[in-house]
């Protein structure tokens, strides 16, 4: 393994604004239970699953919005 890497020609993730920002959100202890019982049944993480829900909900409230805007 190098001693030293050279990094000069390096460039920026062009994915970088698409990866997941860390938060803090309260909830509730019956709905952190309800999701991470869903993890065990469907294999997907809580926490994915919980961002699903939230990604969904958006585009849903995002929809109305727009349709009721024309």
């Amino acid at each position: 393994m190098r001693k030293e890497c050279d990094f000069s020609k390096s460039r920026k993730n062009p994915y970088a604004k698409m990866l997941k920002k860390q938060i803090t959100i309260r909830l509730e202890a019956d709905v952190i239970d309800y999701f991470k019982g869903l993890a065990e049944s469907s294999g997907i993480s809580y926490r994915s699953s919980m961002s699903i829900l939230h990604l969904e909900s958006a585009t849903r409230l995002l929809f109305c919005v727009a349709r009721d805007e024309s």
